[in-house]
């Protein structure tokens, strides 16, 4: 036989339900509070911030760094981060976190151009440098959209 609790006048319940339903919420409710405190960001590519992003620093004294770049052209007439109009003809480059001003040396495939840093970037995982179409142009990049390069600062 079950054993009842007297909640309410008239109103009986039994201590096994009681404890389901206890037991249910405290587990929601845990649940819920464990779901809310992870936080996912998710937004929109334009929201990202050059701070966001993995950045390759050169991590020696050595002044010098490779990876995958890219190249972009899209923005012509626009403000950089540094406050310079953007030419896409012009022998620049994005870094996240390189000063603005940095001359670098960038080679891919023995084909080098030395570019200025005036705006940042890229924002897209894995890549060290976004050149102008220019430069990107000036090593043979502009074919394959991204490659593999070395930069010196200079």
């Amino acid at each position: 036989m079950l054993k009842t609790n007297k909640s309410a006048p008239g109103v009986t319940r039994s201590l096994s339900a009681t404890a389901l339903i206890a037991a249910t919420l405290l587990v929601g409710g845990l649940s819920e509070a464990s779901a809310k405190s992870k936080k996912h960001h998710h937004r929109a590519h334009s929201s990202h911030s050059w701070k966001d992003a993995n950045a390759a620093i050169p991590s020696s004294g050595s002044g010098s760094f490779a990876g995958v770049a890219s190249f972009y052209g899209n923005d012509h007439g626009n403000k950089t981060a540094s406050g310079q109009r953007f030419n896409e003809n012009d022998m620049t480059a994005a870094h996240r976190s390189l000063p603005f001003g940095t001359k670098l040396r960038v080679t891919h495939k023995g084909k080098s151009v030395v570019v200025t840093i005036n705006d940042r970037g890229p924002f897209i995982k894995g890549r060290v440098l976004d050149l102008s179409k220019g430069a990107a142009r000036e090593v043979g990049l502009t074919s394959s959209g991204v490659g593999h390069v070395t930069a010196e600062v200079m």
